[in-house]
């Protein structure tokens, strides 16, 4: 495992394409050394072309070329150099770290200035809320429009809250929905929010963003309230159409009590909300216990379980029953069927996650 990760190391140090003209001088700088390593992968098959090395092709590629990394290090030297290994780790991570944030600003501003890039794509820095590029930002986001209309009885009319609104990522395939209607996001990652106001308000002025500052130990453990104690901005009765995608699956038992208590407040009367959630039943549970899941909620807390002890918000579930509970008490009618997601192992789903749709009684 060690030289695994001394490889991958290495590889990833030194075969990183530079594609910025801004990081020319760093180039010129190491020339004379990357000449001596250029030598040494020459003699077990690597080639340079221009700044970019060419790695071995194929699908045993990547294992070759950690293989001939460490044939290149003589037996006796090897553990010094687990030591040196431990070292480097530590204080590579920290120098790349701000220059890859320097790097994605780069990459972000020339896309911007040279139109090659998206306006409504969000930037590598701000906080991805699960996104693995912008294709499946994208898609994501096209899923769950399908979900609101055809679910949750969506009306191009009507005034839409989204809580836990992060980069946009449902916002966007409303934009060209809402044409007489309205749309607020509210979120408590904060430069997530000032991108949304500098990027969607202008160019789609029915298109709000506010940022909460609540505490949450995963995205914002600087936060100023309380979830549990905290009122959405917004007034009694003023939305036709409330949802949270992957909102309640971070929180916990009274701060969920309290925000599908905001919910309700600011719901109109025959308002639908669409909430995502991790439920537990006996089928996702026999899944669980098959390891079948993709999460295994080993850690019993009161009133839910989580996936880890030490930051319990990272991924929380609760049992259905505690769930319906809820909606009775806060006389949410939840409009059958709940839609059970693929995240247990569970061969038919709608979604990843489980979701269920109610509205609030006339």
């Amino acid at each position: 495992m060690f030289f695994n990760n001394l490889a991958q190391l290495l590889q990833d140090f030194f075969f990183t394409k530079i594609r910025s003209a801004a990081l020319a001088p760093v180039a010129a700088a190491t020339t004379a050394g990357a000449a001596s390593i250029e030598k040494s992968f020459r003699n077990v098959g690597i080639r340079r072309e221009g700044v970019q090395w060419c790695r071995f092709r194929g699908q045993k590629g990547k294992s070759r070329m950690k293989q001939s990394i460490v044939r290149l290090i003589p037996s006796k030297l090897r553990p010094p150099m687990r030591r040196l290994y431990q070292c480097l780790e530590y204080d590579i991570g920290q120098r790349i770290g701000p220059m890859r944030i320097l790097y994605q600003h780069l990459e972000y501003d020339i896309g911007m200035r040279m139109g090659r890039r998206d306006a409504l794509n969000p930037p590598k820095w701000l906080h991805p809320i699960g996104s693995s590029g912008f294709k499946n930002f994208k898609e994501v986001g096209e899923e769950f429009f399908q979900y609101f209309v055809n679910i949750g009885g969506l009306q191009p009319y009507q005034r839409v809250l989204d809580v836990g609104s992060g980069t946009g990522r449902m916002a966007l395939p409303l934009i060209k929905y809402l044409k007489d209607g309205s749309y607020e996001g509210i979120d408590i990652v904060a430069p997530s929010i000032e991108w949304c106001q500098n990027t969607y308000t202008p160019r789609y002025p029915n298109f709000h963003f506010h940022f909460s500052d609540i505490y949450n130990k995963m995205y914002n453990p600087t936060g100023k309230y309380k979830a549990s104690e905290y009122s959405f901005p917004f007034g009694t009765s003023s939305f036709d159409f409330v949802f949270l995608t992957s909102v309640f699956t971070h929180m916990l038992p009274q701060d969920l009590d309290n925000y599908l208590s905001e919910v309700v407040r600011v719901l109109k009367r025959d308002g639908r909300c669409l909430i995502t959630y991790f439920l537990l039943n006996p089928e996702s549970l026999e899944l669980i216990e098959a390891k079948l899941s993709s999460f295994t909620f080993r850690y019993d807390l009161t009133g839910c379980r989580v996936e880890n002890a030490d930051v319990p918000e990272a991924v929380v579930a609760y049992d259905d029953s505690t769930i319906r509970s809820l909606y009775q008490k806060y006389d949410l009618k939840v409009l059958e069927p709940i839609y059970f997601g693929k995240w247990c192992g569970r061969k038919k789903g709608l979604s990843f996650q489980d979701m269920i749709v109610a509205t609030k009684p006339h």
